[in-house]
């Protein structure tokens, strides 16, 4: 099986100020090629046995699979979250030049 190169990382905050915060920071480390903000995502969970929601803004990072590890490290040293979601999706296909795209922004 071949390793995944390119990967599309979901993230939860629970405001807009704070998704912006995280984007900038994993860009400007050039941690992340591009980074989409979602605001007013509905959310709905479990926590400490009891059901929950809250609103919550989404970011769906665009990045390389090597960077997962300090990702998720600087994500945990930012977010108010005392457990923020964090998920790696592999980017299968898609177009090559944006493929390539992400290869020259981001810096492993």
């Amino acid at each position: 099986m071949e390793l995944v190169d390119h990967i599309a990382v979901l993230i939860t905050v629970g405001s807009d100020k704070e998704a912006k915060k995280i984007a900038d920071v994993l860009l400007s480390e050039r941690k992340a090629a591009c980074i989409n903000i979602i605001p007013n995502v509905g959310s709905l969970f479990w926590w400490k046995e009891q059901l929950d929601s809250a609103q919550e803004s989404l970011l769906i990072v665009k990045t390389k699979n090597a960077l997962l590890k300090d990702i998720i490290e600087t994500i945990k040293e930012l977010h108010s979250y005392e457990m923020p979601e964090i998920i790696a999706l592999p980017i299968i296909g898609g177009n090559q030049d944006y493929l390539q795209w992400i290869d020259n922004e981001v810096k492993i």
